[in-house]
Order: structure tokens, then sequence, then C-alpha cells
């Protein structure tokens, strides 16, 4: 589901409005940020910080289909002047604690890039449990 291009953006009210909800698998992956894209420009994220977001959100749906079965569930919602992106899974879970404080490979990790750039170029990151799975929320502010 895209969201519809004859609604305004805007909404002062603050209620959560979805942009995108959709299922995904690894195929799927380039489709994805292509809507991504479409919705956050619609939702009224400037160009710069549309790559930061686009990139962020490919990072978290990569690794849910890479180390948590193959597939995901995407929720993009624009909540007041907030551009926010839940994705879950049903993987074996993990923390927000996996997501190193420097650069993967300067502090000896090898994996967790793809968390560590996503928490960088976010206004807000959370992990918490799902009822099977991780939940990972990002978000963005539009202003």
């Amino acid at each position: 589901m895209l969201a519809d291009p004859r609604r305004p953006a805007d909404d002062d009210s603050g209620a959560p409005q979805c942009l995108l909800r959709r299922r995904f698998t690894a195929r799927e992956l380039p489709e994805l940020r292509v809507q991504v894209e479409q919705c956050a420009a619609w939702a009224g994220l400037s160009e710069i910080r549309r790559g930061d977001f686009v990139l962020a959100v490919d990072e978290i749906a990569t690794n849910a289909v890479e180390h948590a079965g193959g597939k995901g569930t995407l929720l993009l919602r624009r909540i007041g002047e907030e551009l926010e992106c839940q994705i879950t899974d049903s993987g074996p879970g993990f923390s927000a604690d996996v997501i190193p404080e420097l650069l993967p490979g300067l502090d000896g990790a090898t994996t967790g890039r793809g968390l560590w750039l996503t928490k960088l170029v976010t206004d807000r990151l959370t992990v918490t449990a799902g009822t099977s799975g991780a939940v990972v929320t990002l978000a963005m502010r539009l202003s």
C-alpha cells in the first residue's frame, strides 16, 4: 500500500499517517527502496536526508532478509513532523546492545556496520522484541 498522492502530506493533528505497508523478500528489496524514496519525498523529507533515510531502511531490511528468515514487514508512517519506518522480522531477535559504538572494524567487530550506519544517520533508532523476532524502528524529523 502506497500513500495516496491526492491526500495532503501535512497533517496538523499529529495522528499517524500510513504511507507504505508491505511484506518483502530479498528479491523485492530494489522495489522497496524506490517505494520508500517516493513516500519520503511525498512526506516532505529533504533530498539530502531522504538519501540517508532510504539507505538506513535498506540496511535494516537487508538485515531482516539475511539474518532473520529471508523476509520482513515494513510499515512507513508520517507521525507529526517525523517520518518513521518500522521493520519487523521473524528471526532470533536481538537487542540494541549489539549496535557498535565505533565503526565496525575499528573496534575489532566484524559485523554491525549496517546497524551502526543506521544509528549514525537517523534521529531515532530502537530495537524491541516482537511476537517472534525483532522490531526495528528508525525515524527522521521532516524539518
